[in-house]
């Protein structure tokens, strides 16, 4: 009864391989794999069982009614220490399926996230000019937008009366700091420099530019216009204003933007948080300039989550000396985050996955491969990190696994089932030694009773 509840459990787990186990064992005729693998392993064929339906077996080799070979079972997988489900091979069939392998490597990966970024202009190379003091536009020097412009290019001259004042205040002070500067009256020295001070400080506050002061100070005469001067290197993106036109405080006279230095915004979901941090590599395309890649870093995350899409904004900086990049493009971004180093890796493709396990097959020597089980960890540009189950060095199959894994599952059915048979003949001849020594011990029994009843009968005769 044991022996065939076994046999019924074991039939669907050698279901599940007898198509790869086909595939494998079946591209050589049984006899000829038996006389070429017997002389060099010596391995023993316990049985040989059908191509269609692994419950019919046959102790000799025959074939089906279709024509095709049995496939020949051995005693053992090889060498007694070798893990069940371990295949072998012949080399020609192992070519005819096409496997390849690859070996562990150590290298450093990242997990990958990828997301639309949009490309913005750089804030902290952003400038808004403003008049000091309210005028007219009197000489427009730059006036194409998107003109680039280096650090002090003159943009425009402005005439503000309030500008001449502040420049006569200057000169009366000047006057008069030159004519005390020498007296012994140190209080009226003290405060003439005071008031000397106090109007060329006047002229830095309306922004009248240093050597604009200093033209003053050696030619004595007014300077109607005020220069307005670009603060750095970059791209003029608006001009607010034209010649002749009366300006005031409120009023945006250009916008200059550093276009080398790009800012690239992208939302990330809150449950990847956890593996972000400043300094994180980054890459990024966009469709303007198809095959380049862009290289980045993260620079900001947002201390605020967008509570409809639950996402957070985080920002990248990537180079842009050529400009190529322009605000407002859309991006393609991949983040590079929760870089583990000196990982044991291999290629994504050699990981067999059943659902509630992870396993791949070892080459222990030519022709021989040893499923093994494995704990992954991150996976990133085709490479998935081991992190037990493979030692840096050992080859691993990349491909045609799925073929091998079928007949890896037939040999280890098989091999449960083999030692459920053993397991039941054990039992069954444990049995038969109890029966025979119940037997003994009841005639042991009978012969002591009889031994009693003779010595009762020769005490009552005397």
């Amino acid at each position: 009864m044991n022996k065939q509840l076994v046999s019924v459990a074991v039939i669907a787990a050698l279901g599940i391989g007898f198509a790869g186990g086909y595939w494998l064992s079946g591209s050589k005729a049984p006899q000829q794999m038996a006389e070429m693998e017997t002389p060099s392993s010596e391995r023993e064929v316990l049985f040989w069982r059908n191509p269609m339906n692994p419950a019919i077996t046959s102790p000799v080799f025959t074939k089906d009614e279709m024509g095709m070979d049995y496939l020949p079972v051995y005693a053992d997988g090889g060498s007694g220490d070798e893990p069940a489900g371990t295949v072998m091979i012949d080399p020609v069939t192992v070519q005819n399926i096409g496997v390849r392998t690859a070996n562990a490597e150590i290298q450093d990966l990242s997990r990958t996230l990828n997301g639309l970024g949009r490309v913005d202009f750089n804030e902290e190379r952003l400038a808004r000019l403003h008049p000091k003091t309210s005028g007219w536009i009197e000489a427009l020097k730059i006036e194409e937008t998107g003109k680039r412009v280096s650090k002090d290019t003159i943009l425009l001259g402005i005439y503000s009366p309030d500008l001449v004042a502040a420049q006569q205040e200057y000169l009366v002070a000047l006057n008069n700091w030159e004519t005390v500067r020498n007296s012994a009256a140190s209080q009226m020295k003290k405060s003439a420099k005071t008031i000397l001070d106090s109007a060329k400080e006047r002229l830095q506050l309306f922004d009248v530019p240093t050597h604009q002061i200093k033209e003053l100070e050696q030619s004595r005469k007014i300077k109607k216009q005020l220069h307005i001067h670009s603060p750095f290197e970059g791209q003029v993106m608006h001009i607010g204003a034209r010649e002749g036109q009366y300006v005031s405080p409120k009023d945006e006279l250009y916008l200059i933007a550093d276009l080398s230095r790009i800012w690239v915004n992208v939302d990330i979901f809150e449950d990847e948080l956890s593996w972000l941090k400043l300094g994180d590599r980054a890459e990024m395309q966009v469709r303007a300039e198809p095959g380049r890649t862009y290289e980045g870093k993260i620079t900001f995350i947002h201390p605020v989550l967008n509570s409809k899409s639950r996402t957070v904004q985080v920002r990248l900086e990537f180079d842009n000396s050529d400009l190529s990049l322009k605000p407002g493009m859309f991006a393609n971004v991949t983040l590079y985050v929760d870089p583990q180093t000196d990982a044991v890796v291999v290629p994504s493709e050699a990981i067999v996955r059943s659902g509630s396990r992870e396993q791949v097959f070892v080459v222990r020597e030519p022709g021989k491969f040893e499923p093994r089980e494995v704990t992954l960890g991150v996976s990133a540009g085709g490479l998935t990190q081991i992190l037990s189950g493979v030692k840096n060095g050992e080859q691993v199959v990349t491909s045609s696994q799925f073929l091998i894994d079928s007949e890896s599952k037939l040999r280890e059915a098989t091999a449960k089932m083999m030692k459920a048979m053993a397991v039941d003949s054990a039992d069954a001849d444990m049995s038969d030694m109890d029966m025979s020594d119940m037997g003994d011990m009841e005639m042991d029994d009978i012969d002591m009773s009889m031994d009693e009843m003779d010595m009762e009968e020769s005490n009552h005769d005397h």
